[in-house]
This record gives C-alpha cells, sequence and structure tokens, in this order.
C-alpha cells in the first residue's frame, strides 16, 4: 500500500484528533518511559501536533492547524527516502499541489534532518476539504513509501489493532477492553488506569490525560 491507498482509510480530521490523543496516552500508561506515540496540544498557538518515533529512525508527524491538516512520515527504508541519492531529494510528486495555507510545514526545522525535510509520504486536507489529498507521486509494484505500515493504526483506529502492535511490541499481555474504552474516548478512570498497568499512579496518568485534552472521570464518582 502507498498513500494513493491511505487517503481513503483516513478518518476525518475531529476523529483522527481524537484517535492521536488515545494513542499517545496509552503510550503514556503502558511504556511511560519511551512512548511511541506523543500528542502535544497547542504546540503553537491553537496547533496541535502529534508524532510516533519508533526508535530505528522512523517517524511520522501530524500537525492540527486552524487551516487544515498537514500529515507526514519517513519510512527510512523505503524506496521514497531521499537518502536513495545524493544530495537528498524528495520522491518526484511528494509536495506537488501542497496547499500554500499549510506549506510552511514542510519548511519547519522541527520536521528537517541537517536542513532537510525528510518524508517519504505527504499527506494534507485543508480546512473546508471533503477528503484529503496528496501529491501526483507514482511507485512501481515493488516500491512502497512505507504508508502502509507508518499510519497503520492511525486508518484502523480498532483496539485490536493497538493491542497486536502493542503486545509485539513491548512482548506482554494488553487488557483490550481499556485500549478500546480509551479509543472510544470514555472518561479515563481509576480501573481503565488499573487495567493497562496495576503498578501506574492515578493522579500522575489523569494529570497527562487533562494535559493532552483528554478526559478525565469526575473526581466525585471515583
Amino acid at each position: 500500500m502507498t498513500v494513493h491507498a491511505l487517503l481513503p482509510l483516513l478518518p476525518a480530521p475531529d476523529v483522527l484528533l481524537a484517535r492521536c490523543q488515545a494513542l499517545a496516552l496509552l503510550d503514556s500508561v503502558l511504556d511511560a518511559e519511551a512512548p511511541t506515540h506523543t500528542f502535544f496540544p497547542n504546540w503553537r498557538g491553537g496547533v496541535h501536533l502529534a508524532c510516533m518515533e519508533n526508535g530505528s529512525g522512523d517517524q511520522y508527524a501530524v500537525v492540527f492547524d486552524p487551516a487544515g491538516v498537514f500529515l507526514y512520515g519517513f519510512d527510512h527504508e523505503s524506496s521514497a527516502t531521499p537518502w536513495r541519492e545524493s544530495p537528498r531529494a524528495h520522491w518526484p510528486g511528494l509536495l506537488e499541489g501542497l496547499p500554500s495555507s499549510l506549506a510552511h510545514y514542510a519548511a519547519a526545522p522541527e520536521f528537517e534532518f541537517d536542513g532537510f525535510f525528510d518524508a517519504t509520504v505527504c499527506v494534507w486536507r485543508e480546512r473546508d476539504a471533503e477528503a484529503w489529498g496528496c501529491g501526483p507521486v507514482e511507485f512501481a509494484a515493488d516500491e512502497s513509501d512505507g504508508a502502509d505500515w507508518l499510519f497503520e493504526l492511525l486508518a484502523d483506529g480498532s483496539a485490536d489493532a493497538y493491542v497486536s502492535f502493542t503486545e509485539d511490541y513491548l512482548e506482554r499481555r494488553i487488557d483490550r477492553d481499556a485500549v478500546a474504552a480509551v479509543l472510544a474516548q470514555a472518561p479515563l478512570s481509576r480501573e481503565m488506569v488499573s487495567s493497562l498497568s496495576p503498578a501506574a499512579d492515578f493522579a500522575t496518568v489523569a494529570g497527562q490525560a487533562r494535559a493532552l485534552g483528554y478526559t478525565v472521570q469526575d473526581q466525585a464518582t471515583l
């Protein structure tokens, strides 16, 4: 799967935002020292940022701007890696058609490595657009851009997908019902946190959840 197959699988921006918050919250409980998924509300005034880094050089970022959403990913082993040639160059068409309202994110220093925007996948959706868009990139049957696995959890959004990924990554069992509750945006409760990680301190996790913009169960009901 390349970016063209990814586009129809991505949910609406508000659903994607909630999904990014949930993934960051789950990771903060299950892998507090080195979470794969993170979320930064008000990264810049009124702009939210979701990130994924797998520790092996692959990553993505999703920028939620009032003007729309900008999403990019980097798979260092994909056919589209800018490192395939020297000096580095983007895959033909990668940024073609990127709306001017979001184009500055492709030049943001935070997304550059050694002065270059390393990306193999780019997707965008302006505020009033009805669908996600990408540049006119083309790939042969044996070429890929990493879209298939980089954004699998964001596109799927199911508890089964997250549990399968995390159990394989952390090599331990994960409570599916608790994961499903977080992904469904159920108010965070002590029971949910203890089911995910019996050793986790609820007050600490609740504070992290609120900072992410996630709802915590009313203290009066705890």
